[in-house]
Order: structure tokens, then C-alpha cells, then sequence
């Protein structure tokens, strides 16, 4: 066999190759997240979360299991107490946590996001932590809507969940 023909047949083999790699990325990266559907409920107050779609917030498990929110507030305390809303899951089988972000009504990282409390604007459960994907949005969301404070994440604290609930803000 000639080189030429030689050389053809492995590039003809190695793009074989990365065209069946690429069909199967998909696979290969995160599962997507799942849309509520109109009998899943919030394992925390028992909302029909689907009826709330600008506020589903979103635990994905690695096994594929999910838990849907209708709020960011439910999130949060399913997450503080987790053996109480979920005692068959543990921490650290969770794949993503995603909230729905308030302009743009896409679900996006939990961990990343910005949260204004204290705003004028409640969600289906009263006063809701209100997520954000930017710095700016978050800080143009609280002058716009007299929101109290901007936290990430790791801020939230599980006594602020319970202060929400009853319209104190600290």
C-alpha cells in the first residue's frame, strides 16, 4: 500500500473517531436539568411548583433524581435541612442546584447567582430571596425595588429564611 493511501486511511480513521465523540458529547457533559411537570410539588410547602415558572428553583441529584422549588427561599431550607425534606439523599450526591434568574427567566447556577432580599416584590411563598446572575443586576434590582441586601450563596444563613417568612430583614 502506498504511503498516500496509507496516511488517508488513518485520517479517515481519526475523523471517524472525533465524529463519534462528538455525537456522544452530549452525553458526556452534565444531564440537563429537568422542567418541573404539573404534579410535582415543593417537598418543603407542598406548592404545585410548575403553576410558578419564573420562580423554579432546582436540586439535581448525579442518580438523575430531582427536587423542584417554588421559590429560592424553599431551596435554602431544603438544603439547611436536608434530612428532614430529603432523608433518602445525601449532600454530596447532589450534581447542580439552579434558581431561576428574575430578567432573563433562565435557570441558572445556584452557587453562582446574586440574592436581594427585602424587595418589593414577593414570590408565590410572600418575601423571597430574589436571584440574579450579575453583580450589576443585583445592585440595579435593589435600588429599583428597595431591596435590604445582596448575598451570594454561601451567605444565606438559615435563620434568614425563617426572618423572610414573617417580613423581618436584616
Amino acid at each position: 500500500m502506498s504511503m498516500k493511501k496509507e496516511w488517508l486511511k488513518r485520517c479517515s480513521a481519526i475523523w471517524l473517531i472525533f465524529a463519534c465523540w462528538l455525537m456522544h458529547l452530549p452525553a458526556l457533559q452534565s444531564q440537563e436539568l429537568p422542567k418541573p411537570g404539573p404534579k410535582d410539588t415543593c417537598p418543603v410547602c407542598g406548592m404545585f411548583v410548575a403553576k410558578y415558572p419564573e420562580w423554579i428553583g432546582t436540586v439535581l441529584y448525579k442518580d438523575g433524581h430531582a427536587h423542584h422549588f417554588d421559590g429560592a427561599k424553599d431551596l435554602f431550607k431544603y438544603l439547611f435541612d436536608l434530612q428532614k425534606w430529603a432523608p433518602d439523599h445525601q449532600a454530596g450526591e447532589i450534581d447542580r442546584i439552579a434558581v431561576t434568574e428574575y430578567y432573563s427567566l433562565a435557570r441558572i447556577d445556584a452557587r453562582s447567582a446574586y440574592y436581594v432580599i427585602g424587595s418589593d416584590v414577593l414570590g408565590p411563598m410572600g418575601h423571597e430571596l430574589i436571584p440574579l446572575e450579575s453583580q450589576a443586576d443585583a445592585e440595579e434590582f435593589l435600588k429599583d425595588h428597595q431591596g435590604v441586601a445582596i448575598l451570594k450563596f454561601d451567605q444565606v444563613e438559615k435563620g434568614l429564611l425563617l426572618n423572610l417568612d414573617v417580613g423581618v430583614f436584616e
